[in-house]
């Protein structure tokens, strides 16, 4: 009898953990009426093709006509031989600033196409750990080619570009920060640092669009029809920011939101040994920055080719590299307007949410755009978020659990074997940032300069910039390599070892930018 009772006990116990999965998955899967305002338009196969056939027939969409024009200045881009700090390089250059006049500091070398032949054309780069402030001083302050000297002898003004991060987005525990904090604020103040060491008079802070979203919970009580925050507007509101740091999504957030307020408070700053003054400014992209030669998002997508999901209905406003690197550029000549004597509005030591033009896309209008324009070579099957959410929760227990035991001197914390690969990207931070609803409004980015805006528009829908992304990953531009295949989540058990493989194989015959997720990035 005993057993018998037990196992009913048993019995109603899963069927009520299977109701409750199946309720929590449809409340964390639906999307809600409040998003689907904000853009009622889903993408079907049909309009990815027309789109695609559109594209085919028309000039390609390129950032000419709104890049500022040259200035003639000088250039340190940190974090330029990454991602978004590569497509920055380019744009000086494709606006035909002197490459003589253009320095990248980076923790590791470039490897994309464009920055190594930029390398033969003048192009400095210097190898540099900006947490390393003797080493970041001295790169900053090392001589520049004569053949930039202005008459009389002078130097021209400087700008930096200061993008590097690293993204531990899994991380949350407060255990973790130093982590985080090494590069994101005490690499962030070396930067300022050596920026007004060297007499810079502009500084760009590439910040995150994160840094606005609020943590929210998941496992949802019977009588919640959703999370708190379930769809968040995001703007240039600084009262709505989080506070606490259990406000925010992850350490990272954390820590970029230090270095966001470290670089505005530097604004009208003393630069150089004269009277020079630091003017500076933020930018926060849409989550996430993406496109090709190296992303973390939708270029990863191609590579590992088969991406397990359970956020195809979750819609967030997406910001394509290009139009991320003009946004920085229009910040730096605003910059440069005021300081030639301009009357527009200051708008130094402020950040600015940008974002792409177009439609708001969901994660499902994504992924029907890359499974149709690689006809299904590109797959996302769906697995149940409560169940993903649960495995997650595990996998964070033990990674701060081993942690604790570590820091506390406990000889078995070494013991315990580490999470590593793509596997420790599965923790609830992850969900915080990808299950809710990210609307950017960048309004403010977008209104003319004598309104004060930055006077931001954006070439590419994010759409727009898929069928771009796809199309250089089908040609081998600058494809991304390990970078690409460990971001994210595989989740394919045997799978995931496979992708790996494969795309060594890939790094033989093309050049990729090789750059471990779980170290330091340069990129946003």
């Amino acid at each position: 009898m005993g057993l018998v009772a037990l196992g009913g006990f048993f019995l109603v116990l899963a069927a009520v953990l299977t109701v409750y999965g199946w309720l929590n998955n449809h409340r964390l899967t639906r999307l809600p009426q409040a998003a689907v305002a904000f853009s009622p338009q889903r993408i079907t196969p049909d309009s990815v093709r027309k789109l695609a056939a559109k594209l085919e027939k028309l000039p390609p969409i390129t950032i000419k006509e709104q890049l500022p024009p040259k200035t003639g200045r000088r250039y340190i881009v940190v974090g330029g031989g990454g991602f978004l700090g590569g497509w920055i390089v380019a744009s000086l250059l494709e606006r035909g600033e002197d490459p003589k006049g253009i320095r990248i500091l980076d923790i590791r070398p470039p490897v994309r196409e464009d920055l190594m032949s930029a390398q033969t054309r003048g192009v400095q780069f210097m190898q540099v750990d900006v947490s390393d402030a003797a080493a970041v001083e001295a790169a900053f302050n090392a001589s520049w080619p004569a053949a930039i000297t202005l008459p009389g002898g002078t130097l021209p003004e400087l700008t930096v570009f200061h993008t590097a991060a690293n993204i531990r987005f899994y991380e949350r525990h407060e255990t973790f920060l130093p982590h985080s904090e090494k590069v994101n604020v005490l690499g962030t103040e070396n930067v300022v640092n050596s920026a007004r060491s060297a007499g810079a008079s502009i500084l760009i802070y590439t910040s995150s669009g994160s840094v606005a979203v609020r943590r929210s919970r998941f496992f949802l009580w019977l009588w919640e029809t959703e999370p708190k925050y379930f769809v968040q507007v995001i703007t240039d509101d600084e009262n709505a920011l989080p506070k606490r740091h259990d406000e925010f999504f992850s350490n990272y957030a954390a820590t970029k939101m230090r270095a966001d307020r470290l670089v505005r408070a530097a604004d009208k700053s003393p630069s150089g040994p004269g009277a020079g003054v630091l003017r500076t400014g933020c930018i926060r992209p849409g989550n996430g920055v993406f496109g090709p030669r190296g992303d973390m998002l939708c270029g990863a997508y191609l590579v590992r080719r088969t991406n397990p999901t359970w956020i195809a209905n979750t819609m967030q406003s997406f910001c394509y590299v290009e139009n991320c690197a003009l946004a920085h550029l229009c910040y730096e000549q605003r910059l440069a307007e005021l300081q030639a004597g301009g009357t527009n509005p200051d708008i130094g030591g402020q950040a600015f949410v940008v974002a792409d033009p177009g439609p708001i896309p969901t994660y499902g209008d994504v992924y029907r755009t890359l499974e149709t324009l690689t006809e299904g070579e590109c797959t996302f099957p769906e697995l149940p978020p409560t169940l993903m959410l649960l495995v997650a929760t595990i996998i964070e227990w033990y990674y701060v659990g081993r942690q604790l035991l570590i820091n506390g001197g406990y000889a078995i914390g070494k013991m315990l074997p580490p999470i590593d690969g793509d596997l420790v990207n599965l923790q609830p931070s992850l969900f915080a940032l990808t299950s809710v609803h990210l609307v950017f409004d960048d309004s403010r980015a977008r209104l003319p300069p004598e309104k004060g805006g930055l006077g931001y528009e954006g070439a590419w829908t994010t759409f727009e910039g898929l069928h771009k992304t796809v199309e250089e990953h089908r040609n081998g531009v600058g494809r991304a390599g390990r970078r690409s295949d460990l971001a994210g989540v595989s989740l394919g058990f045997g799978m995931g070892r496979a992708q790996h493989a494969v795309a060594e194989a890939n790094d033989k015959v093309v050049d990729g930018l090789g750059v471990d997720p779980v170290k330091i990035l340069s990129t946003k």
